[in-house]
């Protein structure tokens, strides 16, 4: 049976900084919701949620359930009023951040190469924000028209990268053992070690010319690489 793939989205999969693309995000974000928290408030309150997110550990309870247990109290705004503006700030404004992302290229054609040879897919990004802004981030990198087997949204997952949990989840939900699957990714902390510490193979992307090679990884080199190796059938 073909191993199931997991991509990491931002950095692999589409040209996404995390450092360029938030502050425009945070800002959009505190003008949407300016009449009911003051900006400086709410960005302290994100982070503060988002950290406290990151670090689940329970297995009962998901990253959302997490992140709103904490944040609509602190913030003392019900949760009621603030999920509507929520839910059309990604409907709309989350639309004009397109331009602080680009497609990655050759990432369309490695994801139509894995749906060929009928791997199940997944979209293993961090798992910090709703599912229509993860559907939104795929769009932009001209990415959305696959049928991924997952994709890892704060409301499904129940615990994030780094931990090894969150690729033990992600192999239970595929119906995988986690020795079967092939992590894809471009971040050696959040991807590739955990990953492996979980059990699962892994391709380290990068385009670097002098590569470290005290990086555990199974494969590395660049997402046409991967294509190259899916191709040969070694996965």
């Amino acid at each position: 049976m073909p191993k199931p793939l997991l991509f990491d989205l931002d950095g692999t999969l589409i040209e996404n900084s995390m450092e360029t693309f938030l502050p425009p995000y945070f800002s959009a974000l505190t003008q949407k919701l300016a009449d009911w928290v003051p900006p400086e408030r709410l960005v302290e309150q994100l982070k503060a949620s988002t950290r406290l997110m990151a670090a689940n550990n329970d297995p009962t309870r998901t990253n959302a359930e997490i992140f709103a247990e904490d944040f609509f109290p602190k913030i003392g705004v019900p949760r009621e009023k603030l999920m509507p503006l929520l839910e059309d700030f990604y409907a709309r404004e989350y639309c004009d951040l397109q331009v602080f992302t680009k497609p990655v290229e050759g990432a369309h054609a490695v994801l139509q190469r894995a749906f060929e040879r009928r791997h199940p897919v997944v979209i293993a990004t961090a798992p910090l924000f709703p599912i229509d802004a993860l559907t939104q981030r795929l769009k932009w990198g001209d990415l959305a028209d696959f049928p991924f087997a997952l994709i890892t949204d704060y409301e499904t997952m129940h615990a994030c990268k780094p931990n090894p949990a969150y690729y033990r989840e992600i192999a239970a939900r595929v119906k995988a053992e986690p020795g079967n699957c092939v992590m894809v990714g471009n971040d050696v902390q959040m991807d590739i070690l955990p990953a492996r510490r979980a059990g699962m193979k892994t391709f380290w992307i990068t385009d670097a010319g002098a590569m470290p090679t005290d990086v555990p990884s199974d494969w590395r080199g660049t997402l046409a690489d991967f294509g190259e190796l899916l191709e040969s059938g070694e996965l």
